[in-house]
């Protein structure tokens, strides 16, 4: 059963009732349209404490307006979150010392996509030759056959691309020295700093100022990465950096591309090419040997990929059709190794996998993966602006008669037996458990020094039906099924940030770090709780309203940095 915590502890519970009462008491428009932007460093005032290990910085990004008051006198509004445009956040945290006994923490933002709103002002409309779901001229492709050479900007704040973001990412100009763990001690640890998304192009951004600096794609990295899916969370390995994604060529056949750039070198190897059901897939899985790739129920047409808006082209899921595991040897040249079939499911975040002995012979290897498994797709048309806008009509009606459609669970897979031969037969992955579903996950972390091992504990944003977007932190213990809740009434939090204790003896020794918005004082603060209890530790409070972001990354001061691991 979940144990509910509120401030400081305090048990709290909502009823159904209680629910459709208050959800609405506070507007969440300035989540969705923050008109604050502070390209300067400014102090923010903090209460509590900051523990001293969670010195560094944090980065933040994500949609920031949605609309726009054009010379014309008309306001252009977008109609989906995932197209807001993009505005990057950093927060740098000072450990105490002798003169100052707390923690300092030191904010600036910068809007990044200041030619593309302008474009949208004088013009009174945007090109949307790549957006996720906004209407436009159907002429204008998504990723129509002239954009598959990819043709550098002059400005690289035309473009929208904030989704994650990439601290030294390797292959792209970044000089590693050959010492992966050189990557972060010294007082210049930050050398780069790349925004990207599901689209195969990357944004560069000054570690310090936020600006905008230079575009890129996986071409960068190799010729033939040119298709034009990607995931937006690629896979680093623990131990020496090397990051691991996928190339997706859409046409007649569609061919995966999965690939592994060194940290060390820089270079780039595809460790498998194969054809396959095109899927939108925003996250992946890698263990100590493999990359897992799984093509779950958000098939693409590719007719629509090529000629209409992208939402429109990820068709119903189909639970007649299973989704199909590949996994791919990563260490031995030997490519695609094992497929996997398993119930159709919709996935938008994965959380981590690791190999033990298999259950059916200890002689033998299985992989278990954690993710967030919803029903269907549907879940993406909800995240559209007309839904989540509290004010807005279709937003009052949806939250006065939701139930529990959101459906999110964190669900354990287990795909049995990796043989030690390559065998492409599809084999049954079964699901061993899911969790939560009554507080609808997203936005999973977890301790990233677990990568690629057995964790016991995730941390994601809770959707209980209080607000149309989150309306808390919450933790799962997968041992034992049992889960935490942090909730305030009108504050809306994002997602946390496991920040290790590096004293410490236990997974769960660490802080969470969520920028939350006030929804009564329409103003954001850096929130910090205690990853074992979700007390409250510390805020750091900004002076105006953080958009309602997607993801981040911690890079302490000392350390290895905390993110897509």
């Amino acid at each position: 059963m979940p144990v509910l915590l509120g401030d400081r502890n305090t048990a709290v519970a909502s009823s159904s009732k209680d629910v459709k009462e208050h959800w609405n008491d506070w507007p969440n428009e300035k989540g969705f349209d923050p008109e604050y932007e502070q390209p300067t460093p400014v102090e923010l005032r903090v209460t509590g404490n900051i523990p001293a290990y969670a010195a560094g910085v944090l980065y933040r990004t994500g949609p920031g307006k949605s609309q726009v008051q054009t010379d014309q006198g008309n306001l252009f509004q977008l109609s989906h979150w995932f197209d807001g445009f993009t505005q990057t956040h950093r927060f740098q945290i000072i450990a105490p010392d002798d003169n100052q006994p707390l923690a300092r923490v030191f904010y600036n933002s910068r809007f990044s996509s200041d030619q593309l709103i302008e474009n949208v002002r004088k013009a009174g409309s945007r090109d949307f030759s790549r957006s996720f779901g906004q209407g436009r001229d159907p002429c204008k492709a998504l990723f129509s056959k002239a954009q598959s050479e990819f043709v550098p900007s002059t400005d690289p704040s035309s473009t929208n691309v904030g989704v994650t973001l990439s601290v030294n990412m390797p292959g792209l100009g970044y000089d590693s020295g050959g010492e992966f763990l050189d990557r972060w001690t010294g007082s210049n640890s930050i050398q780069n700093l790349y925004a990207k998304t599901d689209y195969n192009e990357f944004k560069q951004l000054d570690p310090v100022t936020l600006e905008p600096i230079s575009r890129a794609s996986q071409k960068d990295f190799h010729p033939e990465l040119a298709g034009p899916l990607t995931a937006a969370h690629p896979r680093s390995d623990p131990v020496t950096g090397d990051v691991f994604n996928f190339n997706l060529e859409i046409g007649a056949t569609s061919t995966y591309r999965v690939f592994q750039v060194s940290a060390s070198t820089g270079k780039t190897k595809i460790l498998a090419e194969f054809p396959g059901t095109p899927v939108y897939i925003h996250s992946l899985l890698i263990t100590e040997d493999f990359v897992i790739l799984c093509l779950w129920g958000a098939h693409l047409d590719p007719l629509k990929v090529a000629d209409g808006v992208f939402k429109e082209s990820i068709m119903p899921t189909d639970p007649s059709k299973p989704a199909t595991w590949y996994v791919i040897d990563r260490k031995h040249d030997q490519g695609l190794v094992a497929t996997y079939e398993s119930p159709a499911f919709f996935c938008f975040h994965t959380i981590n996998a690791w190999q033990e002995p298999s259950k059916e012979d200890p002689s033998e290897i299985d992989i278990v993966a954690d993710l967030v498994r919803t029903d269907s797709v549907a879940i993406i048309d909800l995240l559209g602006y007309e839904f989540i806008k509290s004010s807005l009509p279709k937003a009052k009606e949806y939250m006065a008669n939701r139930g529990h459609d959101l459906n999110s669970t964190i669900t354990r897979f287990r795909l049995p037996n990796i043989l030690r031969e390559t065998n492409l037969e599809p084999r049954k992955a079964s699901v061993e458990w899911s969790a939560c579903k009554e507080w609808a996950p997203e936005l999973p972390t977890m301790n990233p020094n677990f990568g690629t091992r057995k964790h016991r504990y995730v941390y994601a944003t809770a959707s209980r039906g209080e607000a149309t977007l989150t309306d808390g932190l919450m933790k799962l213990d997968c041992d034992t099924q049992q889960s935490q809740l942090w909730s305030r009434h009108a504050h809306t939090p994002g997602e946390p940030i496991f920040v290790a204790d590096p004293n410490g003896t236990n997974e769960d020794d660490g802080v969470l770090l969520s920028v939350v918005l006030d929804g009564v004082k329409g103003t954001s603060y850096l929130l910090c709780l205690d990853a074992r209890d979700l007390k409250e530790l510390g805020q750091a409070h900004v002076s105006g309203a953080v958009g309602f972001g997607f993801h981040g990354q911690h890079i302490p001061t000392m350390g290895l940095p905390t993110g897509d691991y």
